[in-house]
């Protein structure tokens, strides 16, 4: 059964490689979604997937890309909106 999860990523998010690391460890997963930058430096992210695998990418996000220093992370369940692709928004 598929999940939805937004996430709202807090740290040092923008200009390190973040979203693309995102997006690569859900694709390697088959998670589907997005990431966006926002205006107050966090990064916002919806992944849609197998529970377990949409779990995976909300811990890579704890930790993000080598340059990233994610301070913390807010995760929100919501109901799936039936994503077939992950873009970078």
């Amino acid at each position: 059964m598929a999940v939805r999860r937004l996430l709202i990523v807090h740290g040092r998010v923008h200009g390190v490689g973040f979203r693309a690391s995102v997006a690569a460890t859900a694709h390697t997963r088959g998670v589907t979604g997005w990431a966006r930058n926002r205006p107050n430096g966090t990064v916002e992210v919806a992944l849609e997937g197998d529970e377990e695998a949409v779990e995976s990418v909300i811990r890579f996000c704890r930790d993000g890309p080598r340059a990233a220093a994610v301070a913390h992370v807010e995760v929100t369940s919501e109901d799936p909106e039936g994503l077939r692709t992950f873009e970078i928004r």
